[in-house]
């Protein structure tokens, strides 16, 4: 069962930065996973941010974060982060970020479109952490 606990949401202002991370635990050895970052404002649908294959370098984005948002991992600490620097208040919500286990087959077709895999190929998710940008 893999659980995953998001941390470092918080207040800042238009144009700083946040660095969101994504601990995860219970992979198993030898699955493929993809992790999301997810956001959801008050009123609007959850949409997604981010992705990256565990283990590989492949990353996905939405073009309202392409440029400014990065997504990486450190595969020593099961640690997914988001790195978001010139933040605006649109990219105020609460972020969630979520895990898949993918066949090879899946895995290979979602990497050649360079797409977020659909929320709902993600089975685990994080509780949410907070982000709220002030003008």
């Amino acid at each position: 069962q893999v659980q995953l606990v998001e941390s470092g949401g918080g207040s800042v202002q238009a144009g700083g930065s946040l660095r969101l991370s994504c601990a995860g635990s219970g992979y198993t050895y030898g699955h493929n996973y993809v992790v999301g970052w997810f956001r959801q404002a008050p009123g609007k649908e959850r949409e997604g941010v981010a992705s990256i294959y565990i283990g590989g370098n492949k990353s996905s984005y939405a073009d309202s974060v392409k440029g400014r948002f990065t997504i990486s991992q450190d595969n020593a600490k099961n640690t997914v982060y988001l790195q978001m620097n010139v933040l605006k208040p649109e990219d105020s919500a609460m972020y969630y970020c979520a895990a898949a286990a993918l066949s090879n087959v899946h895995m290979t077709a979602l990497q050649a479109l360079g797409v977020i895999p659909p929320q709902s190929a993600f089975v685990y998710w994080g509780q949410g952490t907070q982000v709220t940008v002030s003008s």
